[in-house]
């Protein structure tokens, strides 16, 4: 990871002039070509939940998905595609070789800050230009987002080029081990409120973040101090960017009003800071690809 440069913005604004990504090259007018993902502890690498599952993924990557698939005949995917299962497992958390991402930078921060059990560590909000890591697709991997004239894919191109992972990884077995990014169906209105996009690696399980430290350029770390976290929890809440906001229905308004009325770490007399108890998992989040708004 060390190739991958880190950031420590002091204050909000300069967190929101970071994230802007201004100095990125854009490939279409003024708007960066960059993905986010927030973690509650600067520590996390870019892990799936798959890689954490089993030592040798791709002995149960299969297994998982076809079983997933049998079984879930009343939460079926919108198409009958490996890729529209693999979305709609991911977000039901499913353990899948998928990445959670955003094209929302405060949409990350809050998933980097949402916890108060990790207000005493720093958080981190990973961004990675996308166009640059698709600019190391295979050939005709690359030419199908030219012909579309897309930056990033859908579960039906996807579809239509690799109809299954064992496909998927042959192509990187020809190649290199490649990155690509796609945007998931709209499953629900989560999937649209928190502006979501899908990572997936092709031939390797070493893990995104190390395929980025060998790609120098392609992403950065912003690091949220702890010190820091406090005053962007409370400008996200001020802005409405809530849990009642990115997990509609009654469990994210349940999630929002737990934490905002709950007690503050330091408003707790004594030597040890007061940690609300911990928050009811909710089905996706960015830090953990599973459970509470924060994988």
């Amino acid at each position: 990871m060390d190739a991958v440069p880190e950031i420590r913005p002091a204050s909000w604004t300069e967190l929101l002039e970071v994230l802007s990504a201004s100095d990125w090259p854009q490939a279409h007018g003024p708007r960066p070509q960059v993905v986010y993902r927030g973690l509650t502890t600067a520590e996390r690498t870019l892990e799936t939940s798959l890689s954490r599952l089993v030592r040798s993924p791709g002995d149960v990557e299969n297994h998982l998905l076809r079983n997933f698939r049998k079984y879930a005949h009343r939460d079926h995917a919108p198409a009958d595609s490996v890729w529209n299962w693999l979305a709609l497992g991911q977000h039901h958390g499913l353990p899948t070789r998928l990445l959670d991402w955003t094209f929302s930078p405060m949409v990350a921060v809050h998933f980097a800050t949402y916890d108060m059990r990790t207000f005493t560590e720093d958080g981190v909000v990973w961004c990675v230009d996308f166009h640059a890591v698709h600019e190391h697709l295979p050939a005709q991997l690359a030419e199908l987002l030219r012909r579309e004239g897309a930056d990033v894919f859908t579960t039906e191109l996807l579809a239509g080029a690799v109809p299954d992972m064992t496909t998927f990884d042959k192509l990187a077995a020809e190649n290199e081990p490649f990155a690509l990014f796609f945007e998931p169906p709209s499953l629900d209105d989560r999937i649209v409120t928190q502006a979501a996009v899908f990572s997936v690696m092709a031939g390797s399980w070493v893990g995104l973040h190390t395929w980025l430290s060998d790609h120098p350029g392609f992403a950065r770390r912003v690091v949220i101090p702890a010190g820091l976290k406090w005053e962007v929890r409370d400008r996200l809440d001020q802005a409405n960017v809530t849990e009642r906001v990115l997990f509609p229905g009654l469990d994210g308004l349940a999630q929002w009003l737990r934490r905002y009325y709950g007690p503050r770490p330091e408003r707790r007399s004594g030597t040890e800071p007061e940690v609300p108890a911990a928050a009811e998992e909710l089905p996706t989040g960015q830090g953990d690809d599973v459970g509470p708004p924060g994988a």
